[in-house]
């Protein structure tokens, strides 16, 4: 019998929902998930019927990070399986919207890749860790996303600890948008889904566009490089097509493209 895919890809209403299907083991992230996730992200990036990706998890975790049973087996890789690391900056190619609802907690390279998302919806199941001191590994997206995310002596608490951050912590900190019922973590993050692609998409892929590849920038070339970004967007159909709505006072009909 095949076994189950670790990674459900599927393309609904130009929304892609990415789901990680490895419950049984908390979904944690062997070399099958990076392959599949691989393949997903790739397609939430290139494929022109996807506007906006939605990000979840079947049961109870989102994912308990890395696959230690795999730990130290890189050596059965050939090549065609994106590292950690390199799903990582896959995922901060894609400048189309990324909506990630937690289902439960999101560790280790799950709480990086939560770090990378645009919006985050978290179950009141759910929350962030990085508990690789626990178990003698270091870490990460801790590191490089966390670090710069919280202030100094609340990030190293967390990292140095392995402690998890709760929801209503993560809220505070604005790792999150909202915090849900557990019920209402899918209806929460499509309602997000459809605010934003009421939107024109290309030029909700610039802002995102502009503001990862300006992100680290001193601020006048911040400001070059959005200027540069929204001008190349103007001859756009949607562009044109919003303004044109606009003086007709009617809805848009956008393209993404």
């Amino acid at each position: 019998m095949a076994e189950a895919p670790t990674v459900l890809y599927e393309v609904r209403d130009r929304i892609g929902y990415i789901t990680l299907n490895r419950p049984q083991k908390k979904n944690a992230i062997n070399r099958a998930m990076r392959k599949e996730l691989g393949a997903a992200y790739q397609d939430v990036k290139v494929n022109p019927d996807v506007w906006l990706c939605i990000y979840t998890a079947n049961g109870d975790v989102f994912t308990s990070g890395m696959d230690l049973s795999e730990k130290g087996a890189g050596s059965e890789d050939t090549g065609d399986v994106l590292s950690g690391e390199e799903l990582y900056s896959l995922l901060r190619s894609i400048y189309k919207p990324i909506v990630m609802a937690l289902n439960g907690p999101a560790l280790a390279q799950g709480a990086g890749a939560a770090l990378i998302a645009d919006v985050v919806i978290m179950s009141e199941r759910s929350s962030y860790g990085w508990p690789q001191p626990k178990v003698g590994i270091s870490s990460v997206s801790g590191p490089t996303d966390l670090a710069h995310a919280l202030p100094w002596p609340i990030a190293m608490g967390y990292l140095m600890s392995g402690d998890y951050i709760p929801p209503a912590e993560c809220l505070r900190f604005g790792l999150c948008n909202e915090v849900v019922p557990h019920e209402q973590l899918m209806p929460t993050a499509e309602r997000w889904a459809h605010k934003i692609m009421q939107n024109a998409p290309i030029a909700v892929r610039a802002i995102k566009e502009a503001a990862r590849r300006g992100y680290d920038l001193p601020v006048q070339a911040r400001q070059d490089l959005s200027l540069d970004v929204a001008n190349r967007i103007l001859a756009s159909e949607d562009t044109k097509e919003g303004i044109a709505a606009f003086k007709e006072k009617r809805k848009p009909v956008w393209r993404a493209r």
